[in-house]
């Protein structure tokens, strides 16, 4: 898998403890889950320009859908 889908399931188990405590009410919290949530944003458009480019340098699958 790739290092940016790495990145990205770290940084949502990273986040956990921290939603955790902004729903029990935790203001700080709240400011840490939205940083993290742009963190995670970014990692995934970043994943989304990755597939792009396997797809389009014909990776895996080699680009036929499914059924067609």
């Amino acid at each position: 898998m790739s290092q940016n889908y790495e990145n990205l399931v770290k940084a949502v188990n990273d986040a956990r403890a921290d939603v955790e405590k902004a729903e029990a009410g935790n203001k700080a919290a709240t400011s840490r889950v939205r940083k993290a949530m742009m963190d995670i944003k970014n990692i995934a458009q970043d994943i989304r320009k990755e597939m792009l480019e396997v797809r389009d340098a014909g990776g895996a699958g080699g680009g036929k859908p499914a059924g067609g």
